[in-house]
């Protein structure tokens, strides 16, 4: 990986005609169907720098999340993003969901320190920084992330890089979800059906094992290193109301597991008027993953 593949990249995409980016395909649907006119094109893999006492990394978006998982294990560390077996980084990025340990490492957004992309014009573009001192003006990288590809193609990314935790633990038991919000520092993940709620504990064993003992005294049981509630496979947007039958809340998130998936969400005239002005600024033909929109996705 480096500037040849980089470049290569950029003179895939070229100035013209519809084209769409492919990475493990996981989740090609999200979104709509892509235009089947469109050329297909794939970035660049491998991990290009790896710093692990500056915790950052720089990769080509193709990269498999697990292959940069792997690398990043040996050094004690992580990135916060999560994606199906087979997917890309670039692809986690482009749909910008955030991990189910979201409460402790972060949202998706916060991985991305800087992005090289391809533009609807055919454009090399650099945004952001590894030292984050760009802070005059928008951050660009942050619109880039759950844009699926609309707004420009993900080349070679750096991301920010985080410890692994030492200890990891699950609890679940018959309880309401509401006072571990307050009870308990920091868990990584609550997740409720409307009977059972499932705990996830991570940090250092010593701390796993004082917040295990609070909730050993709320009610709650050990389960073990894995999630001990099998997530339905769609993802939705929570709203009020009691849960319905089937599905589990990510608590203090704004995410719900159902077995069936959503309609697509109303949106507003006034915030579709500006989304549709963005998108046109960024790629006024619609040649960039036409048949995709971010504002079709649930959550």
């Amino acid at each position: 990986m480096g500037m040849n593949a980089l470049e290569e990249f950029r003179q895939s995409v070229g100035p013209r005609g519809p084209v769409a980016v492919v990475g493990g395909r996981t989740r090609w649907q999200l979104g709509g169907s892509v235009d089947p006119q469109a050329r297909l094109v794939a970035a660049p893999q491998g991990i290009e720098a790896l710093d692990p006492s500056e915790m950052t990394v720089s990769l080509g978006a193709g990269t498999l999340l697990a292959a940069l998982d792997e690398a990043l294990a040996e050094h004690g560390q992580e990135v916060a993003l999560d994606g199906p077996p087979g997917a890309t980084v670039g692809g986690a990025l482009a749909v910008g969901h955030d991990s189910l340990r979201r409460r402790r490492i972060g949202s998706a957004r916060d991985v991305l320190l800087q992005a090289d992309y391809v533009d609807a014009q055919g454009e090399l573009i650099k945004a952001g920084g590894p030292t984050v001192k760009n802070v005059t003006g928008y951050d660009l990288c942050r619109l880039l992330v759950g844009s699926l590809g609309t707004l420009g193609f993900f080349g070679q990314v750096i991301l920010r890089t985080r410890p692994r935790p030492e200890a990891t633990r699950w609890l679940s038991g018959a309880a309401s979800p509401q006072r571990f919000l307050t009870e308990i520092y920091r868990p990584a993940t609550i997740l409720w059906d409307g009977q059972q709620t499932a705990v996830c504990l991570e940090g250092y064993q010593e701390d796993v094992e004082k917040q295990a003992m609070k909730l050993h005294s709320l009610g709650l049981e050990t389960s073990g290193p894995l999630c001990p509630m099998v997530l339905p496979p769609h993802r939705q947007r929570l709203t009020e109301g009691p849960l319905k039958s089937g599905t589990i809340a990510d608590v203090g998130s704004s995410v719900l597991y159902a077995p069936q998936p959503a309609e697509a969400p109303v949106i507003a005239p006034e915030v579709q008027r500006v989304v549709d002005r963005l998108r046109h600024q960024f790629d006024p033909e619609g040649r960039l993953n036409p048949g995709r929109n971010p504002q079709r996705m649930s959550t």
